[in-house]
């Protein structure tokens, strides 16, 4: 998919890997809905987004992926300003394994219930035009995070979800293709209090600490990774592994 003209959502836009994917499919062409919750860093961004692409080419929405009636008002406003939507980025997500029922709520449930909502948009049996939705898993979704199980199953869940949704799509012709991205550790606000929201789990820290030390990865690394999934159209139920010094698809087993 060529990226000049098209038109991009992206949850927890606002910072960190949100916004270096908000900046990679500006630099590629696309125009931008930012949706995130911080007001105040979405503004932010969309003041200095202005300076560099001018104000058409970004609209920035206050939206709590956990409330369904503002995600629906936030893609009704990007269909208005834009006229459709051909890319969904589900990036929004946290990481407190202290509050465990709302790391599932906004990694897993609103994944879900964000790319339903979109599907009401880019699905082309009920007159959408196709694209690509990927949603931003994590390594934690292909194997276990000791000192974060919460986590960790959101972000399996997320895989999986990706996955079927992509076999659905391709069964019934929705013209949508569906691919996780899975980045190691990644320096964002979230890595850096990981060590703080680790709940019961904390005396793990140790054990995390050793594979974090492996490498971490600046935010633009996940971009790259984002915007390959975006643009090659031979992925869908692709699950794509960033780490330090290595990208690679992973090979999942084929059920009979």
């Amino acid at each position: 998919m060529a990226l000049n003209g098209k038109i991009a959502v992206v949850t927890g836009a606002a910072l960190g890997i949100g916004k270096a994917i908000t900046e990679i499919l500006l630099q590629n062409g696309a125009k931008v809905a930012l949706l995130d919750v911080n007001e105040t860093a979405g503004k932010s961004l969309k003041e200095d987004l202005d300076k560099q692409y001018g104000q058409q080419r970004t609209l920035f929405l206050n939206c709590n992926v956990e409330s369904e009636e503002q995600i629906k008002a936030a893609f009704q406003k990007t269909v208005e300003t834009f006229g459709g939507i051909d890319i969904l980025c589900n990036n929004a997500g946290i990481l407190n394994e202290a509050e465990w029922e709302k790391t599932v709520s906004i990694n897993l449930v609103a994944v879900i219930r964000v790319t339903y909502m979109a599907l009401e948009h880019m699905n082309k049996l009920t007159g959408g035009r196709g694209g690509v939705i990927v949603n931003t898993a994590s390594m934690a979704g292909l194997g276990p995070l000791l000192s974060c199980p919460v986590y960790t199953a959101t972000k399996h869940g997320v895989v999986g979800f990706t996955r079927a949704m992509a076999a659905a799509s391709a069964a019934s012709g929705y013209g949508i293709r569906f691919n996780a991205l899975c980045p190691a550790f990644v320096q964002t606000d979230l890595y850096a209090s990981i060590y703080d929201r680790m709940g019961q789990f904390s005396q793990l820290a140790p054990q995390t600490k050793i594979v974090a030390d492996k490498g971490v990865l600046n935010v633009s690394e996940a971009a790259e990774g984002l915007l390959e999934l975006v643009t090659n159209e031979t992925k869908n139920g692709a699950a794509f592994i960033v780490k330090c010094n290595e990208k690679k698809y992973m090979t999942f087993p084929v059920l009979s």
